[in-house]
């Protein structure tokens, strides 16, 4: 009964407060609270063969667009800490008996808070409020006290873990802590701390330590949790302490984050904890990035495909095959993809793939978590269903925000008697994908048109969803390359012209987007839209003629949106 936790007590007696408790110390001052980075190309399509699938993905993705996505991603720092009369339980931490915020345990913690109060307290999250916004005024005029002390050189270092069997979760969250260590000259003893049988322990864990940190190769020990200390060393996310933060230190995040969020200073309430986590990447993280692509420096992997499906090895993971997969691989080796499977490859090799590819391509599966070593240039495609998108997608935004790279995701159909009936994910669990022909079809599209093979495509219609994919993407040249191929198509259709000069655009074209814009208004004259937009083109270009075309057309034809122009923009009558 040591391992077990009691969560049926209120907030303030429950979690640990590191502004005003005991036990808790940072070790070091942390150089920043949390700052911005750029964020990566994340963009997500609907491929189902059926309608009605197609019509719920794209609702989703516009929602999660419009509402959840940050303009930057957000870099929370991590730190290591000194903590007192300390205990391991399951896969959390407690000092002095209080529960640690810390990173995803700290999320998963407050879930489990949730679930388990939710029949006792209606108002379970109204309790968590009252207790975090006590917790900001109570923090405003303090600090995070730092150890003073002097540390016994054979300290332990320990890490709570989610578990040793799951490749997501030991990569993105516990590996990364090790290198809070870089710096200290630490010279005791790594524990890894778990709460499943020993037996379930995967290779991987210790593989991977041994790889990145042979530094510390005969120092790391994997114990099963409960485990007791007087003092130690670990790891604290500062993305933990978050909502109890004074808002001067988390004042600013909302102003990258969606518009519906702009009056949330800090974004502090508990319920945006989710949106924060998705658009925030981990200081440790990207550490651990770093560290993984200086491993690989000076060794040959000339061995290793640039192109690749990744396949499964169901010796050691849940059988979830995707149904279509022999026909996606068929085409894709016809464009020089190799299949892998990253369980048969050494931790070095799996980071030195993704650091040179060009593309990987699989189904929804732990293998994503891989994203973290990818290259800027290389493009990560997944495909998944509706069930992905709403409950895993985001768990893989921190990667690709760390990795920069392209994370395109393909969101197909579910594999099962039904496709058409949605399984319910706390009964079902996460289940396999069907890719189906259609759905193929428009992956390949996509994937030979990045890699500059166009496709010959029938309708307009198909040329302008592949089109708009691929520029959505960042791939604009490419966009433009698939429309020049098609010319009979695009030739007066307003949709195909106005999406030709969104790719001279996002190109940094400003001629041969003013030409296409002026096909699209003649093969459509009655966008006004087109005709402003003209104007403001013209006038990157420096064609006065042009932009008093364009409001004279707009005033014969549209007068009221006219004179609201000129209105707003009184630059333009200098020149008309």
């Amino acid at each position: 009964m040591r391992n077990k936790i009691e969560l049926r007590s209120p907030p303030d007696a429950l979690f640990l407060n590191p502004w005003r408790d005991p036990g808790f110390r940072l070790l070091l001052e942390p150089e920043f609270i949390w700052r911005s980075m750029p964020k990566a190309v994340i963009e997500g399509f609907a491929a189902s063969a059926f309608k009605e699938i197609n019509q719920k993905i794209s609702v989703f993705l516009t929602a999660t667009k419009r509402d959840k996505t940050f303009s930057r991603a957000i870099e929370y720092n991590a730190v290591p800490v000194v903590l007192e009369h300390a205990s391991f339980r399951k896969s959390y931490i407690m000092a002095h008996d209080r529960l640690l915020l810390t990173g995803a345990s700290g999320t998963r913690l407050l879930n489990q808070y949730r679930r388990e109060n939710e029949e006792s307290d209606p108002d379970v999250d109204a309790g968590l409020d009252a207790f975090f916004s006590g917790c900001r005024s109570d923090n405003k005029d303090g600090e995070i006290p730092i150890y003073s002390g002097l540390l016994e050189p054979d300290i332990a270092f320990a890490i709570e873990c989610r578990n040793t069997f799951n490749y997501y979760h030991f990569i993105t969250e516990s590996l990364p802590q090790l290198t809070l260590l870089d710096t200290l000259g630490f010279q005791g003893n790594i524990y890894f701390h778990f709460p499943n049988q020993e037996d379930k322990q995967r290779p991987f864990a210790e593989a991977f330590v041994v790889a990145l940190f042979p530094e510390f190769e005969d120092r790391v020990f994997f114990e099963r949790s409960p485990k007791d200390y007087e003092k130690v060393l670990s790891a604290f996310d500062l993305v933990g302490s978050h909502p109890m933060r004074p808002l001067e230190d988390v004042a600013g995040i909302e102003k990258h984050a969606p518009a519906g969020l702009a009056d949330q200073v800090g974004l502090t309430d508990i319920r945006l904890q989710p949106v924060l986590s998705m658009n925030s990447v981990s200081s440790a993280l990207l550490a651990l990035r770093a560290r993984a692509l200086q491993a690989i420096e000076g060794h040959d992997f000339g061995h290793l495909p640039r192109r690749f499906y990744v396949g499964r090895d169901t010796r050691q993971s849940r059988s979830r095959h995707m149904e279509g997969e022999d026909m996606l691989y068929d085409h894709l080796r016809l464009f020089g993809f190799e299949y892998v499977v990253f369980e048969s490859l050494t931790p070095l090799e799996q980071v030195a793939l993704m650091a040179n590819a060009e593309m990987m391509v699989s189904y929804h599966g732990a293998g994503f978590t891989n994203m973290l070593f990818a290259n800027p240039d290389a493009f990560v495609i997944e495909i998944g269903t509706l069930q992905t998108a709403q409950f895993r997608w985001a768990d893989f935004w921190p990667l690709a925000n760390a990795a920069q790279c392209r994370y395109v995701s393909f969101f197909a159909d579910f594999k099962g008697a039904n496709p058409l009936s949605e399984p319910r994910f706390s009964i079902d669990g996460i289940v396999p994908v069907m890719l189906s022909e259609t759905g193929t079809a428009q992956v390949m599209a996509f994937v030979v048109t990045v890699l500059g093979h166009y496709p010959t495509l029938k309708t307009a219609a198909s040329l302008e969803e592949v089109g708009r994919r691929v520029l959505t993407v960042g791939a604009g040249e490419h966009a433009v390359r698939l429309l020049e191929q098609h010319p009979q198509l695009v030739r007066d259709n307003a949709k195909l012209c106005l999406l030709q000069a969104d790719c001279h655009k996002q190109l940094d074209e400003p001629k041969s987007e003013l030409i296409a814009l002026d096909r699209a208004f003649k093969a459509d004259p009655s966008r006004w839209q087109t005709l402003v937009r003209i104007v403001w083109c013209a006038n990157r270009c420096d064609r006065p003629q042009v932009i008093r075309w364009a409001l004279a057309q707009l005033k014969a034809d549209f007068p009221q949106r006219h004179a609201a122009f000129l209105g707003n923009h009184s630059w333009v009558r200098y020149i008309a």
